[in-house]
């Protein structure tokens, strides 16, 4: 869900890209920030989150995305499409050992080795 002020960091997470690239960004293309309340120092910042972020975080997308993904997808904070960037930015043999897992296991016993469903 984007936010009207976000944390470099939950840019980083919306977009695929790190935090140093969000804040190469704001430098880059002069985004509007603000300091983050309650953090000292000063070097904590809010990004403003107006229609030219928005545009160029949209335009700005991830070499790695699927190319069936809509525009803007990973934008959206559902856990479809952070498990779908999650997946193109494994390497294949980590992808094929995450197939073979999901195959062996599936739904019921991934969820249980995360401790996430009850094991009845």
């Amino acid at each position: 869900m984007i936010k009207e002020r976000m944390t470099p960091e939950e840019l980083a997470v919306l977009t695929g890209y790190s935090r140093q690239t969000i804040n190469k960004w704001v430098r880059k293309e002069g985004w509007i920030t603000s300091p983050k309340p309650g953090v000292q120092g000063g070097k904590a910042r809010l990004v403003h989150v107006n229609a030219k972020v928005r545009e160029f975080i949209c335009s700005a997308r991830r070499a790695t995305e699927s190319p069936d993904m809509p525009e803007g997808a990973y934008l959206d904070g559902t856990l479809h499409a952070l498990l779908l960037t999650l997946a193109n930015e494994m390497t294949p043999d980590e992808q094929k050992q995450m197939k073979s897992l999901l195959l062996r296991e599936g739904i019921t016993g991934l969820l249980q080795r995360l401790d996430i469903r009850d094991q009845n």
